[in-house]
């Protein structure tokens, strides 16, 4: 949050990550608290960005700006984002008849890797296609779509890895977790000789800025008391989640058991029946089937009684 409120550092990292010109950023608050027994409120930042595009045109477009360092973090976002969808303050009320929302684009920060992807950004770009997958430039973007559909970018800290390929990386490169001291994470530790331009430099200026104000670091400290609730919270509903399952697994591995011993049973119960009515249909007599069978002359008869 301190570091993206300078509005220089913000337009600086978003045209980077949009490849776009950001002529300028407007950051939107909002503030998500859990009223349960955890007392814990959530803070995240979206922003407004201005674009100006090849053209000259410029529009604006909404931008969601999340990170995690858990994996298991994707119904969060997808919650999230149906919020936003959801906004009313995302809709224009000046010249905008049929109601278009502003066009969108998520960005998220994960301190994890995705899947078996290695590049340290990834950007899901949408296109619009024919039947025959062509695709459409004609009348595109169009405001309906914009509005129910958006890009997304995905930021993998754990492959930054010292990368300075591009402008972006060499900015994200500022982010670099390997950089952290040991004794806090808090802090990172490189060579400031080794940035290359003035947007790097603008970014570490902030950040030590940053590293010496007491209210920020107060906000560090509880954030880390938030999220370790939080994962402690996760760890309990993760655990009492596996024992439910095991214990739902065992009853229906108890059921089958049933149902298998009733259906053995009723088998046994028609081979009897059978074995009856032969000795019978041989001529011999109620007591002596049971005798033979060593069953009840009663459950005999009934079981005569009910053939």
């Amino acid at each position: 949050k301190y570091l993206m409120e300078d509005n220089r550092v913000a337009k600086v990292l978003l045209s980077a990550l949009l490849q776009k010109d950001v002529v300028e950023v407007q950051m939107r608050q909002h503030e998500y608290t859990d009223s349960g027994r955890s007392k814990i409120s959530l803070f995240r930042l979206d922003f407004s960005a201005k674009i100006r595009e090849k053209d000259g045109s410029e529009h604006l477009i909404l931008i969601e700006l999340q990170k995690t360092w858990l994996a298991t973090e994707t119904l969060r976002f997808r919650q999230y984002l149906g919020t936003q969808y959801l906004e009313e303050r995302n809709v224009p009320e000046d010249d905008n008849p049929q109601g278009y929302a502003y066009p969108m684009i998520s960005i998220y920060i994960l301190g994890h890797k995705v899947g078996d992807l290695k590049e340290p950004v990834i950007y899901v770009r949408r296109h619009y296609l024919d039947e025959k997958s062509n695709i459409i430039t004609e009348g595109v973007p169009d405001p309906f779509i914009e509005s129910l559909t958006h890009d997304t970018i995905i930021v993998q800290i754990p492959y930054l890895n010292g990368r300075t390929r591009t402008r972006l990386e060499r900015l994200l490169n500022v982010f670099d977790q390997d950089y952290r001291l040991k004794e806090n994470g808090h802090f990172l530790e490189f060579d400031e000789e080794k940035l290359e331009g003035a947007e790097e430099q603008l970014v570490v200026d902030r950040l030590i800025r940053a590293a010496v104000a007491p209210k920020v670091r107060r906000s560090m400290q509880v954030e880390d008391e938030i999220l370790s609730e939080i994962e402690r919270r996760d760890t309990e509903i993760m655990l009492r989640e596996a024992k439910i399952e095991q214990q739902n697994q065992e009853i229906e591995k108890n059921r089958q058991a049933l149902e298998q011993n009733r259906q053995e049973l009723e088998q046994s119960k028609q081979l009897v029946c059978s074995m009856v009515s032969l000795l019978q249909a041989s001529g011999l007599s109620v007591g002596e089937i049971a005798g033979r069978l060593n069953l009840d002359e009663h459950e005999v008869g009934k079981m005569l009684g009910n053939r």
